[in-house]
């Protein structure tokens, strides 16, 4: 499968690598390509775009809206291929879409697939797809299209069920920090215990903490036990909320880096 280095396993030096997630057809339509040439520009190694979908579980109110509004704009998966396929030449960080099982499912799962295969998707989160039918269904759709797919894990994930999940993983594994939604409150990065249980395991993939990393405090925070912090929350406030939305995302991210 697609790897694009990021193959560290937990014992080697730390990358400390930041990915960005954002919510594609916000803050207006066609604002997608702008927003991940910005990422890649302001020195992020990596990108999640997620996919609106009107019943998004996961995720906090600011990414619940930034849902609505992408949704309100138009936004759909079809109109997000052709966006992805005008900056598959000048976005070159790996692109991973995050989004949920049903949409997925009614565009075609194979079908989406090698959409994101001729786009440059690196790889999929879909939080809501099961993993018993991952291996039945699925894993050999993935392999085809060459395409990494990520597992969620919690404070809660057993040790045998982390490994489980990091055995199907590829490209990371994404450690949510706490059992709440997206953009709760940063004092669950105090976990050390969770930290030093997944820094412990000798995972195949890097891990990735995400949920409540506002700021370059709480990366530096996780990326201590980590290889990657995902910050999504305060991003998505920086394009909802600011007309100039290109500088202080930039500066944003670049403060984190």
């Amino acid at each position: 499968m697609n790897n694009h280095n990021f193959q560290h396993p937990a014992s080697s030096i730390q990358p400390k690598l930041l990915n960005i997630y954002f919510t594609a057809g916000i803050p207006t339509l066609e604002d997608t390509g702008k927003i991940a040439k910005l990422i890649q520009d302001s020195g992020a190694d990596m990108m999640e775009i997620g996919i609106p979908y009107s019943d998004p579980v996961a995720d906090g109110p600011v990414i619940q809206d930034a849902h609505s509004l992408a949704l309100k704009n138009g936004m759909s998966i079809k109109k997000l291929f052709e966006q992805l396929a005008e900056i598959k030449e000048s976005v070159t960080i790996p692109k991973i879409l995050m989004g949920y099982l049903n949409p997925v499912l009614q565009f075609g799962f194979e079908n989406f697939c090698q959409k994101c295969s001729e786009v440059g998707v690196s790889g999929l989160i879909i939080p809501d797809l099961p993993p018993v039918a991952f291996e039945k269904q699925y894993v050999e759709i993935l392999k085809k299209y060459n395409l990494n797919f990520t597992f969620l894990v919690t404070p809660e994930t057993s040790e045998e069920r982390i490994k489980y999940l990091d055995s199907l993983s590829s490209g990371l594994l994404y450690a949510v920090s706490s059992s709440s939604t997206t953009g709760s409150d940063s004092a669950v990065l105090k976990n050390e215990n969770y930290l030093n249980t997944l820094a412990s395991l000798d995972l195949k993939n890097p891990v990735f903490i995400g949920f409540g990393i506002k700021n370059k405090d709480d990366f530096e925070n996780v990326t201590e036990k980590a290889q990657g912090g995902i910050i999504g929350t305060a991003f998505v406030k920086i394009l909802l909320e600011n007309e100039d939305w290109e500088a202080k995302g930039g500066d944003f991210i670049k403060g984190i880096k």
